[in-house]
């Protein structure tokens, strides 16, 4: 098996994991009051944006590997 399959299965597989980990939490967490709550929903918000950009990345559609 080549490095690089390698290496997308890992980014498109970690990616998915991210993405539901943080939609769960924020779900979650989204009915809390308090500015800090706000910020963690925030902080939640990007890491599910990170996961879904690592996972497009992984599969190709966005940057060239």
């Amino acid at each position: 098996m080549n490095l690089v399959v390698i290496e997308h299965t890992f980014a498109i597989v970690g990616g998915v994991i991210v993405f539901v980990v943080a939609s769960i939490a924020l779900r979650n967490d989204w009915r809390t009051p308090g500015l800090d709550n706000q910020v963690f929903k925030l902080m939640l918000g990007l890491l599910a944006l990170g996961g879904v950009l690592a996972a497009l990345t992984g599969i190709g559609i966005i940057g060239k590997a």
